[in-house]
């Protein structure tokens, strides 16, 4: 009975330190909206990669899908750097890298449509050229 009690205890004392040697983790919250008018964005694909010291994107990623207010969360993200993707349709792609050191996170993301094409073949009376004799 002695020797089973001892397993125990030692067993609880590993899972105990096993505990202590945990990375602090993070709930990030994202807001995706429209830059022009400040309307939600919903089923926004919102990636997340983790990113070494060195700049490379890690292997793996997580992806989450906003809700129809724009929203969406995650607990559970370690502290570092955390390369953040937003895809959603007829909008551009964002991107950046954020710096993951609080327990709570809220991050507001904002979309931009597309821009048009710029072409050297095409007119462009915005850009008047100056004519005038020197």
């Amino acid at each position: 009975m002695l020797p089973c009690l001892f397993v125990i205890l030692a067993l609880a004392g590993a899972a105990a330190a096993q505990q202590d040697k945990e990375e602090p983790t993070a709930v990030l919250n994202f807001l995706v909206i429209k830059d022009d008018n400040g309307k939600p964005v919903r089923n926004a694909a919102v990636i997340m990669h983790s990113v070494s010291p060195s700049g490379k994107q890690g292997r793996g990623d997580l992806e989450l899908k906003t809700d129809a207010d724009g929203r969406t969360s995650f607990d559970g993200v370690p502290y570092g750097k955390l390369r953040v993707q937003v895809l959603a349709s007829g909008f551009q792609t964002f991107g950046e890298d954020y710096d993951v050191s609080q327990a709570k996170m809220a991050l507001t993301v904002k979309l931009k449509r597309p821009q048009n094409q710029y072409s050297i073949y095409q007119d462009h009376p915005e850009e008047k050229k100056s004519t005038s004799p020197q």
